[in-house]
């Protein structure tokens, strides 16, 4: 991955469109990750989404597979 590859434009979806799109596909057709705190992924989150905090995001890209679309929340 290039540094170029961080200011490529991002599809953004509104809330109704992300739950659409998570009953339309498999968990294992897409990346879902949780940039917040531990605490809060701890008290509730979307079933099937990983954790990965927002300040740990870029040191840990290589845990998401860039073949598959990724929604982070």
């Amino acid at each position: 991955m290039s540094i170029f590859d961080y200011f490529k434009p991002v599809s953004t979806m509104k809330p109704d469109e992300v739950r659409q799109f998570l009953k339309d596909h498999d968990q294992g057709q897409f990346n879902l990750i949780d940039v917040r705190q531990p605490m809060e992924y701890k008290m509730e989150h979307i079933p099937g989404a990983t954790l990965i905090p927002l300040g740990q995001l870029s040191e840990q890209l290589d845990k998401l597979d860039p073949a598959k679309p990724t929604i982070i929340y």
